[in-house]
């Protein structure tokens, strides 16, 4: 188990290190190449955090599975909407800050209440 949360949290902290990476927010680095293949590794980042989501496991009531089904749909949903976002904008070598920060606040957000829920439920 403990291993599992490890394993997330470098993949995220990967993810959303790449994510701030793409932003360029020093403006001194990123020739084209580079932000394709940067585009490419976050895309396959994202799919193993993405993994990691559906593999979750609940062990309560009936209704609190659906509501956790529902919460984990809604994340990959809103989170893959945001990278196709993040994707089509890379291409055109102008990502919207809004995109990426959204991104990194929902996967802060999910990795925060899944270490806050393992210590405390």
């Amino acid at each position: 188990m403990k291993n599992k949360i490890t394993k997330e949290i470098i993949v995220s902290l990967t993810l959303v290190v790449l994510a701030v990476l793409l932003l360029n927010p020093f403006h001194f680095w990123m020739p084209d190449m580079m932000v394709m293949g940067m585009l490419a590794i976050l895309l396959v980042l994202f799919g193993i955090f993405a993994s990691f989501i559906l593999k979750e496991k609940v062990f309560d009531e009936r209704d609190d599975v659906n509501r956790s089904l529902a919460g984990r749909n809604a994340f990959l949903a809103g989170s893959a909407i945001l990278m196709i976002g993040i994707v089509i904008q890379g291409y055109s070598h102008r990502v919207d800050p809004g995109l990426v920060i959204a991104l990194i606040v929902m996967i802060i957000v999910k990795i925060a209440t899944r270490i806050w829920s393992d210590k405390n439920l």
